[in-house]
């Protein structure tokens, strides 16, 4: 893991395309901005966790549920 320490208003960039800056010092707590190209996904850690698990949880689904939810889309 790389530790940098940067102020208010300073910035790290990764690769060509990302830009991180501090706009916001208080307490015990760090905002930063992040500017990166649209198609970017950009996430907190925890709710990145939950996407992969809900993305894991919904590959195993056997076609047979998925039919029978279609079925059921069909009816109402």
């Amino acid at each position: 893991m790389l530790v940098l320490t940067r102020k208010l208003n300073e910035a790290i960039l990764i690769d060509d395309d990302i830009k991180v800056v501090v706009v916001e010092l208080k307490d015990h707590q760090v905002k930063l901005g992040i500017e990166a190209p649209q198609g970017r996904s950009i996430h907190r850690e925890e709710v990145y966790l939950k996407i992969q698990s809900e993305n894991r949880a919904a590959s195993k689904v056997s076609p047979v549920d998925i039919l029978t939810v279609d079925r059921e889309v069909e009816r109402s």
